[in-house]
């Protein structure tokens, strides 16, 4: 679930490119809890997961009797890392390589792809998908095309 970047060099020693730790098992682990905890919501509230509607629902509660179980599911998803520590006796390793304003930029710009999309990657990928939704499966395939040309440019045209 939690992966280590690394930088290396490549054979001509120029250009530094970024690699992703390949993490099948945590990986899989965090995806199955995800797929429980989305079955679970459905089950017991007849809600979507959709991390952020439930935030927005949160900061703008369209209904007061749902701020406890949004809350509960945001201190949750806060707390991971407090439960890795707990397990293991050491924070996850999380390595972030941009600066902080590209992380601020990143994050407006993932609220505006939100916006427009009527959701995200949580909503629309684990729910959505699951429902056999068309939105759903056209939004994903939208994010999963803008991921891979980002992730192109960004390894391969820029050679960050």
């Amino acid at each position: 679930m939690f992966r280590r970047a690394t930088r290396t060099r490549d054979a001509s020693n120029r250009r530094r490119s970024m690699e992703t730790e390949f993490t099948p098992f945590a990986s899989l682990a965090g995806g199955a809890l995800i797929g429980v905890a989305a079955v679970l919501l459905m089950l017991s509230l007849g809600r979507i997961l959709g991390a952020t509607g439930i935030l927005a629902g949160l900061l703008t509660p369209a209904n007061p009797r749902e701020f406890a179980w949004r809350a509960a599911m945001i201190l949750g998803m806060i707390s991971g890392p407090l439960a890795v520590l707990a397990l293991t006796g050491s924070m996850p390793e999380i390595e972030v390589p941009v600066s902080t304003p590209m992380l601020a930029l990143g994050g407006l710009i993932v609220g505006v792809g939100v916006t427009f999309g009527s959701g995200c990657t949580s909503g629309h990928g684990v729910c959505g998908m699951a429902r056999l939704s068309p939105r759903s499966i056209a939004a994903t395939a939208t994010f999963m095309a803008a991921t891979f040309a980002t992730v192109y440019v960004i390894r391969h045209v820029i050679g960050a």
